[in-house]
Order: structure tokens, then sequence, then C-alpha cells
């Protein structure tokens, strides 16, 4: 088992390893002090992973209550939150208790920003089951839901108590999961880490759980880093973002159904390289090596919308301040930067 230990504005570990979810209740009762949870999962890990997540919690002398919603992007929302609420409230939960996330970066993202403003404030467990949830949604206290306006825009910071990363849980997905998530993975190498990115690119997506233990160890040290310097994302933590302007438009776009968000980002990362190669920030020979690396994990998707109809999206990022914006653009692989224009310059970029 690794550990990656955060220490933002308050201090929590991230345990990766096999067969972690076993032991979740001999993790958790260590790192917290609450005694029931309410465990928020979707209709696809419920199944999978609730029993024995109760089980556990049980053998170490806790208890706990699931909340089960309609899997995907679309559940994210406030009316499934307003139910996770009602829910919290008919059980009647109290602060001395925790919610536990327990799925993907749905999952995590929503049941973060109910334990952050349920009652004011729950304690809050991770236990991410996707590939992107273990590499980046779950650990930086980043919770949201999304409104028909634009993804993520209404959240809050709730760092986790303890992050539980199970990697045998990556064995049950689908193909089409490990794909998505490795959006997120390919990011990191780009913004920085060059061992990473050639790490990549030595491999594919048929071969990736090889050595899922050490990537996903790789992109949680260097997202602590990150939250660690900037962890209210005033600063150094928009690089995180990098592919994600064009990709939260190409997911709006899509009502939030018809391209998962790995895919999304993988497709914002290729667009807005190529941009910075036409402004001479970056070379085409790195437009090249990101698109191929890309083609190993099956990324290089095409997109209905032009750039010019992605511009509109841009108006509500959360990166943008007044009329002006950072955009997160890669000068080579593992060096990222933010480049502010104002709105008008970018969507002016984007035709």
């Amino acid at each position: 088992m690794k550990t990656v230990r955060v220490d933002a504005s308050s201090s929590y570990d991230v345990l990766i390893g096999k067969g972690l979810i076993d032991r979740a209740g001999e993790f958790i009762s260590k790192a917290s002090s609450a005694k029931r949870f309410a465990v928020i999962c979707d209709d696809n890990t419920a199944p999978l992973y609730y029993d024995r997540v109760k089980a556990s919690l049980e053998g170490s002398g806790l208890s706990c209550e699931q909340f089960v919603f309609p899997h995907g992007e679309a559940s994210k929302c406030a009316e499934v939150l307003g139910r996770i609420y009602s829910f919290l409230a008919a059980s009647h939960f109290s602060r001395a208790d925790a919610v536990i996330a327990l799925g993907g970066g749905v999952t995590g993202d929503m049941a973060g920003y109910a334990a952050a403003t349920y009652l004011r404030g729950l304690g809050f467990i991770q236990i991410p089951t996707s590939l992107l949830s273990q590499v980046d949604s779950s650990v930086g206290g980043k919770t949201a839901i999304d409104i028909p306006e634009g993804k993520n825009l209404v959240g809050a910071f709730k760092q986790p108590d303890l992050v539980i990363i199970d990697t045998d849980t990556l064995s049950s997905l689908p193909r089409e999961f490990l794909i998505d998530g490795m959006g997120e993975v390919i990011k990191y190498g780009m913004i920085r880490s060059a061992e990473l990115f050639d790490k990549l690119c030595s491999t594919d997506i048929d071969h990736i759980l090889d050595n899922v233990e050490d990537i996903v160890y790789d992109c949680i040290s260097i997202k602590r880093d990150v939250v660690e310097a900037d962890e209210f994302d005033r600063g150094e933590r928009e690089l995180l973002n990098f592919g994600h302007t064009l990709g939260h438009s190409i997911e709006q776009y899509y009502h939030y159904t018809g391209i998962s968000h790995g895919r999304a980002v993988a497709k914002g990362m290729e667009l807005i390289t190529r941009i910075a190669a036409e402004k001479g920030i970056c070379s085409m020979e790195l437009c090249d090596r990101l698109n191929s690396c890309l083609r190993l994990y099956e990324l290089d998707i095409e997109i209905e919308p032009s750039l010019s109809q992605l511009g509109d999206a841009v108006l509500n990022d959360k990166k943008r301040s007044g009329n002006n914006i950072d955009i997160i653009m890669c000068s080579d692989v593992g060096r990222s930067s933010a480049v502010k224009m104002t709105v008008d310059e970018f969507i002016s970029i984007l035709g």
C-alpha cells in the first residue's frame, strides 16, 4: 500500500493499494470520530461495493445507511442533491456523523457538496472506484453540482478526512471508463511530468492496469503538490484545468450526456494545444506528441460543435475574472502556464 499525505487547510491521507475496500472500516475508524455514515453511491456502484463497505464498517463497530441515485453526469444536479438532503434529514443524521462517497467523480462531487453544506458541514470520506476519480477528483477538496448554464458552477471546497483508493475496483470497470480516466492521467503528464507522459507513451489502454498503482500514485502526488501550494484555486491550481475550459464547453454542448468528462478534456487538450502552436507558445511537434498519446488510449475523438460554437460557454468559466480569463497552455511536455487574455480575445481565437 502506498500513502500520500495531503497538508491543506486540513490534513489527510490518501491510501492507494489493492483490496482496501474490505479494510475500509479499519482505516475510517482511525481517521474519523464519526460512528455513523451515510454512504452515497450510484446504481452501478451500489450492487458491487456497498455490502462490502457496510460489512467492513460494521466489523469496526460502525454503522451506515445508503442513498442510491441514477448513474451519470446528468444526475449531478440540484434535484438529486435535494434528494440527498432529504435522505440525510429523514434519517436524522447529525454533525457527529459523516458522509462516504462510494463511486466515481459524479458521486464524489455531489456527496462532497452535500457533506460541505448539510448542517453546515459533516465529516467526509472518499472511496473512489473509477480511474478518473482515483487519479483526480477524489483529492483536493473541490465539490460541486452542474446547472444548465455550466458544469460545476455551484460548489464548495470540502477536504475529505480520508481517501481510500482500492485499485482492484478498476478491473471491474468497462473499457470505456478506463479510457475516460486516461484523459485526466495524460493531463498530469502534460502539465507537470515528462517522465509520466513518456511512461504513458510506452504502453496503451490494453496494458494500463499493469502499473496502475504507480500511475495513480504519480497523479495524486502531482495534485497534492499543487493543492498544497494553492488550495483555493487562485493561482497555480489553475494548471489542473488544462483542457478543461473547452472540455467543459463540449460537455455543456452535449448536455452532459453525449460525451464523457475524460473524453471532453482530452479533446480540450488537443484543441488548446493546437491554438498554442498557432500562437507560437509551443511547437507543432508537441501537438503531434499529444495526439499520438491520445490515440494510444482511444481518446482521439471527433466532436460535432465547431470552436466558435464552444465560445459562449467560456463566459461562465470559473477562471474568468471580469473580462479576463486564464487559459492553461503547455509550452512543452511537463511545462504549463496560465496565459492571460481578454474573453473577447479568446473568443476571437475560437473564430
